[in-house]
């Protein structure tokens, strides 16, 4: 759930801490007092709000921070992926403005805005005017439908969705391979070519690595000599005169003196065994020497046939391995091409049964939706009766697409009739404002059990009703409260009266500037706010004691 929010300029909000509770959040004040500041915040920090929007214009820093405690374990796992600590259960949603940039956070680290909207999905639902609006727009409904069908839909959607990838690919290779003979024999042509071209160049794996050692030695081989003769004339190999003759010497008048001091007998082995180390040295040398040979023909050679792979490996893998590996599909497709009846054959059994199998996953989720769409008709008319729509009819058109799709060949539209008489229409054609209001949470209200989003924010629920209707949305409110933490702005004070925890919003005096303060009222100041929304400027004596009725009435329905 949303434990607490902390904004720093944001409008007319210089800086204010809200403490959430569990079940129903109320916020009400005058309007203008800054409620939609409230939302536009959790917005910011969600990645789907915009600073610049409510930045003021003489202030270069700004902050919007949520901390959100859960278990849901889809949380757990993106932040996983990302590497982001998650402890004690706890979730800290930070998004910096300075400077005209914004920076967003999750537990302290940086992360681009988008992977903070997806892990937004997992914790906190906006409900105002906008989303209302998507009841109008028949995409949205088979969403509802498959998500309060719930697992065993999901699983067939899964497969219905890899069934319609390989029928996809299937009908690709299809049609790719009914082209024509004569695009089968141009391609059979060049594939006999390029295949010749790597088979014949006998490659071998390794051979460009010794080839580029062999090329690098001989193209170098007047500067080996030069640097090889330099280090012959210092060590006295090949017969000059350098280091072996002074070890020579050395050697010889360290023995002498180890006639006179037993001591140096060890010294002097070691020296002995340099002379003998440095003539090993010097007979390698000269003879490497006397072997080495510079043939121009060797290294045109050597220098064409490492021009020939690499010409290779552009054109068919960076590697000699991969060359080869190239070389065999284009054997393996030059037979298939070969008997291209059979090759057809088999392209046509494999259409032929991705298709049936992909219809027959179609079939069964159709049958799914369908029963589901009878309890979901039936729930939603329970939930609108609830919401005083009397008379109400509701249910679920299906449409079959000519071929299915990645989820299914359904579409469906949710059809209404708000009174006795009217047909059934789609929503779009029927329902108002406040009508929609109503149907999103009659939606949601059927849905609690099934949504693992534990925050739900309410924003203009109350647009358009009033009485008796207000009295029915505000107890369809804390029914979903019991099982998901709401927040909920409104004007209406049948909806305030049902909260667990009320939040006054208004405008203060600060100085030369008008601030907007948010702050929790006892059950005192509630019934007092309670007055003020039903008595407008004058709060009589009966007004509060219809408040102080209104209050006792909403725990009273509460506890059924």
């Amino acid at each position: 759930m949303l434990v607490n929010l902390h904004v720093k300029n944001m409008a007319l909000i210089q800086e204010a801490e809200v403490e959430f509770g569990r079940g129903l959040n109320i916020m009400t004040g005058e309007t203008g007092a800054g409620k939609s500041i409230v939302i536009g915040s959790v917005n910011i920090a969600l990645g789907t709000g915009n600073f610049r929007d409510y930045v003021p214009e003489d202030a270069d820093y700004a902050l919007v921070e949520l901390l959100f405690a859960t278990d849901n374990p889809r949380v757990r796992g993106l932040l996983e992926a990302q590497d982001i600590p998650f402890e004690d259960g706890e979730v800290i949603l930070t998004r910096r403005y300075r400077g005209g940039r914004s920076v967003s956070k999750v537990n302290g680290e940086t992360v681009p805005v988008s992977f903070v909207r997806e892990l937004a999905e997992e914790l906190l639902d906006i409900h105002g005017q906008h989303e209302h609006q998507s009841l109008l727009y028949e995409k949205n409904h088979l969403k509802i439908l498959d998500e309060f069908a719930g697992p065993l839909l999901q699983e067939k959607l899964r497969r219905c969705r890899e069934q319609h990838h390989r029928f996809r690919e299937a009908k690709r290779q299809l049609s790719q391979a009914d082209s024509g003979e004569a695009e089968r024999a141009k391609e059979l042509d060049f594939l006999q070519f390029e295949v010749n071209e790597i088979e014949s160049a006998a490659l071998r794996p390794g051979e460009d690595e010794e080839l580029e050692s062999e090329y690098r030695r001989m193209a170098n081989g007047q500067k080996i000599m030069e640097l090889l003769s330099e280090a012959a004339g210092l060590t006295g190999a090949g017969g000059y005169s350098g280091a072996g003759d002074e070890i020579s010497r050395a050697v010889r008048a360290f023995g002498a003196a180890a006639a006179y001091d037993e001591s140096l007998g060890g010294m002097e082995q070691l020296l002995a065994d340099i002379e003998s180390l440095l003539n090993d040295f010097n007979r390698e040398l000269s003879d490497y020497m006397e072997d080495f040979v510079f043939d121009g023909q060797k290294l045109q050679e050597v220098g064409d046939r490492l021009d020939l792979i690499n010409r290779l490996k552009t054109k068919y893998g960076g590697s000699i391995e991969q060359i080869l590996q190239e070389g065999q599909q284009k054997r393996e497709r030059m037979e298939l091409l070969a008997d291209y009846d059979g090759y057809l054959e088999g392209l046509r059994a494999s259409y032929e049964k991705s298709r049936k199998e992909l219809w027959e996953t179609a079939d069964e989720i159709t049958k799914i939706r369908k029963d589901c769409a009878g309890q979901l008709s039936g729930q939603i008319r329970d939930a609108l009766t609830d919401l005083n729509f009397l008379d109400v009819r509701f249910e679920i058109e299906f449409r079959g697409l000519s071929e299915p799709g990645e989820d299914g060949r359904d579409e469906v539209c949710f059809l209404i009739s708000t009174n006795p008489g009217l047909p059934l229409r789609p929503l779009s054609s029927v329902a108002s404002g406040g009508e929609l209001s109503r149907i999103m949470l009659a939606l949601k209200a059927v849905m609690a059990d099934k949504d693992a989003v534990e925050t739900l924010i309410f924003d203009e629920i109350d647009t358009g009703i009033s009485g008796r209707t207000a009295q029915k949305v505000s107890e369809k409110m804390a029914v979903i409260a019991r099982n998901h933490q709401v927040l909920c702005i409104t004007h209406l004070a049948q909806i305030a009266s049902m909260a667990d925890r009320h939040f006054i919003i208004e405008k203060k005096p600060a100085g030369d500037k008008t601030v907007t303060d948010i702050a929790l009222l006892s059950e005192e100041e509630s019934i007092e706010e309670l007055a003020r929304i039903l008595g407008g400027a004058r709060i009589t004596k009966t007004v509060l004691e219809n408040a102080r009725e209104m209050k006792e009435l909403a725990k009273s329905s509460k506890k059924y």
